[in-house]
């Protein structure tokens, strides 16, 4: 029994490790301001993420399959090279604490070994994603601007206390964060297996377990580092500003999931910091740290297309010798 198992788990360890890279690089979007700003505590944080992130991509996570999957023609070899290559990538910006999206390494992946095999890409799906790259943290700042605004108007008005006002913040900064957790698996397990249900080697609803639990086990295990760099790096931010931020990436992501595309929660969060910047003032916004983010964006999609292409050329290669 555990052979057979084992056997049939190998196939998708590519798609193991994205999940587990993604959840130690994304974790950080969820519960890193918070965190940051002493709201929870990073051993609580992480393990509420695990717990939401997999009840998310069960709920919820079926509808990127078929952006994803249906991106371009995929086997069993090209799933797996376009997961190892996307996997691979992630980790690297990971360990360089560098905020990435997973989606840009999965589709950046895919493009590359599309344009090695010369297999036609789904062009309305393909400008479809590009346009959501676009809108993620465009609509996250917007969406953060507008929260904060609107919220700090209302508890002005209403919250004289500032203890109560500390405590309010507080209790809500956490439930922000579990819902953002549940949007994130939502909208994320897509980028994890769905290269494998697009080569019909698993059905989706066992795609939203196996992608869940090991975005999970990213989240649980090596997460450590990017939370520096949110909420940390980018802007001073504040317990109710944290909140603010948290709630307009959660917003967001689960906007996407609900259309079925696939986004980068890292986008997201960084549109929602700079939308917390633009209230404040650009100036309390670290603008070096954010280039090096976009830099790393761009990296991320080259990256992934390049190391897949010569993976798969290094494939063909030995197997015609």
């Amino acid at each position: 029994m555990l052979p057979a198992f084992l056997k049939i788990t190998s196939k998708f360890l590519p798609s193991i490790y994205l999940g587990w890279s993604l959840g130690s690089n994304d974790a950080a979007n969820v519960f890193g301001p918070q965190v940051n700003s002493g709201i929870i505590r990073y051993r609580n944080a992480v393990t509420l993420s695990a717990i939401l992130i997999a009840v998310g991509a069960v709920m919820e996570g079926q509808r990127g399959f078929s952006t994803i999957g249906g991106l371009s023609a995929l086997s069993l070899l090209t799933a797996i090279i376009s997961t190892l290559s996307a996997a691979l990538i992630v980790s690297i910006m990971s360990y360089l604490g560098l905020p990435v999206s997973a989606t840009q390494a999965i589709v950046g992946s895919i493009i590359g070994l599309s344009l090695l095999k010369g297999t036609p890409v789904d062009y309305t799906k393909l400008i479809r994603i590009f346009t959501s790259w676009i809108l993620t943290p465009v609509g996250a700042a917007i969406i953060a601007f507008i929260l904060y605004k609107l919220l700090a108007l209302i508890w002005e008005k209403r919250t004289r206390n500032l203890i109560a006002f500390n405590f309010t913040v507080r209790i809500l900064s956490i439930f922000t964060g579990c819902y953002a957790a549940y949007s994130l698996g939502a909208n994320n397990v897509a980028n994890v297996t769905g290269a494998f249900v697009g080569a019909n080697m698993i059905s989706p609803f066992l795609a939203t377990i196996l992608g869940g639990l090991s975005i999970s086990a990213g989240v649980l295990t090596y997460s450590r580092n990017v939370m520096h760099t949110i909420g940390e790096n980018i802007t001073q931010l504040a317990p109710f500003s944290a909140l603010i931020v948290v709630m307009a990436e959660a917003i967001t992501l689960h906007i996407f999931a609900r259309i079925g595309v696939p986004v980068s929660s890292s986008q997201a969060v960084v549109g929602a910091v700079v939308g917390v910047g633009l209230v404040k003032g650009m100036r309390t916004v670290n603008r070096k740290t954010l280039i090096m983010i976009l830099a790393g964006w761009i990296l991320t999609l080259l990256g992934s297309a390049i190391l897949a292409y010569i993976m798969g050329w290094t494939v063909e290669f030995l197997s015609g010798i």
